[in-house]
């Protein structure tokens, strides 16, 4: 009935499956079967394919030109897409992506603005392999870097490819991946570790989660030729209980990897040993920094360590020295091996090599999980891959880094995005959150929101931290209800770098990007608030309704 073959995947990472993505793979199935067209069309679930706010999607032939990109699919569709591909059957229009500004309904994957202008190299299976199918994983070539490794390359020469390549840690500070597996390689002892860090605890940043959910054995291969290059034989993966769908992924992964022979005692005869363990955390955003992860597997509250401290490549889990990289870092490590540090340092900038990955959220028309090559400047991203913000509205700033990055303002999106660029610009690339604000927002409320955030997520170990930032969140508190004071931006200001300069860990020394880089840009904002008693936004109820609140900072001490 059919005479060509097709396949259709169904999206099944956690944002399309909370759309009734399970629903939709079911009726297909139901569908197939009824109209016995099982031999002529092959259905498969896959992870996500970043296009978030579009989902369920549902993609014909993705890995073709004339791929057709079903949106917003619901169950009542099932019967047209299905239909639509037997004789005289015609494409499902309405289900089509429509470009935000022209409205023209765009059929193809590969034609849509949001792919077209990525280049997806952490990115690469995501959307198109079943994640709980290790053949699909090694029919794009996977596991092939780890054979290349362990019978083709010794472990110092894995480690200066990994060097050569440029690799940064994908975690957050960006610290060069090959340095640090040297520094562990080079560390006495026979027992070693390696860690991977999926606990992504950023509002808004999900790029971990989603590759684990849609790509775990990448990040599996990349650990392995990490403990075969370092000398450790055992791994953690440390990924955040609120992820079960991705813990769930991992650990048929890993089940997988073992029958193959990719884990275990004896490496595919090689000799090689490793293993890997998943630990589940407990949601602690503080558990993110190196240390504090360490005692948190070791069973105990993670805290990061006093100052002055050996880094974990020399004293880390145990007491032995540990490697500790993010998911997207571990996942460029396959690709490194197999096709050279010189291809992947091709990509990028000279300082950033690679990609960028970011959770693009907020006030703009495409919201999901992109990743483009270092470099690419603000407004490409926002404007081309995002579409743009809805509405007609204008763009006012979009903040990088999650909570703890800075606010960066329009006179600034023809900025680069790499680690320095964002750093000079008082923000950072964080975890990859990047969340875009129109100019219904208020910046002070803004800062105040994450300052909340940070503020509460504080281990409290420090004085700086626990104090500080408790301190500017009254003031900002106080600024968004009415009671502000014409001193309180110096204030701010000197709290900021007070507590960003002596706080102990990473939590501390960058909560106070949110508030500075909001002066540095919007300081007008705040005197209107000040001194006008006015929300230029109209978004502080007290200033808009004129019932300024009491002020919280009278009697406050250090509790």
């Amino acid at each position: 009935m059919i005479k060509k073959q097709y396949s259709l995947t169904v999206c099944q990472g956690t944002g399309c499956i909370s759309g009734g993505a399970e629903d939709i793979f079911s009726s297909l199935e139901d569908e197939i079967d009824r109209l016995n067209l099982g031999e002529g069309i092959r259905i498969k679930r896959t992870g996500c394919h970043g296009f978030c706010q579009r989902g369920p999607l549902v993609v014909v032939d993705p890995e073709t030109s004339s791929g057709l990109f079903y949106s917003k699919v619901a169950p009542g569709d099932v019967s047209d897409i299905i239909q639509s591909f037997l004789p005289g059957g015609k494409p499902v229009e309405r289900l089509f992506y429509r470009d935000p500004a022209s409205s023209k309904p765009i059929p193809n994957y590969h034609d849509i603005p949001f792919y077209r202008k990525q280049e997806r190299i952490v990115l690469r299976n995501c959307g198109h392999i079943d994640p709980e199918d290790i053949d699909d994983y090694l029919a794009t070539g996977g596991y092939q870097a780890l054979r290349k490794a362990l019978f083709e390359m010794t472990p110092e020469q894995i480690i200066a490819e990994v060097k050569q390549s440029g690799l940064r840690g994908l975690g957050g500070a960006g610290f060069p991946a090959g340095r640090k597996w040297e520094a562990t390689f080079r560390a006495g002892g026979n027992e070693k570790y390696v860690i991977c860090n999926a606990d992504e605890g950023d509002p808004g940043a999900f790029q971990d989660r989603s590759v684990l959910e849609a790509d775990p054995h990448s990040v599996l291969e990349g650990m392995v030729i990490a403990g075969y290059a370092v000398g450790a034989r055992r791994g953690f993966i440390y990924v955040r209980a609120e992820y079960p769908l991705a813990v769930k992924r991992l650990r048929i992964a890993i089940t997988q990897a073992r029958d193959k022979g990719f884990l275990g005692r004896d490496i595919l005869g090689s000799g090689f040993g490793f293993d890997i363990e998943i630990f589940r955390g407990a949601g602690a955003f503080v558990c993110g920094e190196s240390t504090a992860l360490v005692l948190s597997i070791e069973g105990k509250r993670g805290m990061p360590k006093p100052l002055p401290r050996p880094r974990t490549a020399e004293v880390g889990l145990w007491g032995k020295p540990t490697l500790l990289n993010n998911v997207k870092t571990f996942a460029n490590i396959p690709l490194i091996i197999v096709r050279g540090s010189e291809w992947f340092a091709s990509r990028g900038t000279e300082t950033s090599k690679g990609t960028a990955i970011f959770s693009l959220t907020g006030k703009v028309a495409n919201c999901g999980l992109i990743e483009v090559p270092m470099g690419t400047r603000l407004r490409e991203i926002i404007f081309d891959i995002g579409g743009g913000v809805p509405g007609g509205k204008a763009f006012k700033a979009v903040q990088t880094g999650g909570p703890s990055g800075g606010c960066i303002p329009a006179s600034l999106l023809d900025m680069p995005v790499d680690f320095d660029s964002l750093t000079a610009a008082g923000s950072m690339m964080g975890s990859g959150g990047m969340v875009v604000m129109d100019e219904d927002t208020c910046m002070v409320d803004v800062a105040r929101y994450f300052l909340d955030f940070t503020q509460r997520e504080s281990c409290g170990q420090c004085i700086p931290c626990r104090v500080g930032t408790k301190q500017m969140f009254s003031v900002l508190d106080d600024i968004t209800t009415g009671q502000g004071r014409p001193e309180d931006i110096d204030l701010l200001l000197e709290l900021g770098e007070s507590v960003a300069g002596t706080s102990l860990c990473a939590l501390g020394q960058t909560a106070p990007n949110p508030v500075l880089t909001t002066i540095r840009y919007f300081r007008d904002e705040y005197e209107a608030h000040i001194h006008e008693k006015r929300c230029p936004a109209g978004v502080c109820q007290a200033l808009v309704s004129k019932t300024p609140s009491l002020s919280k900072r009278e009697g406050e001490g250090d509790k």
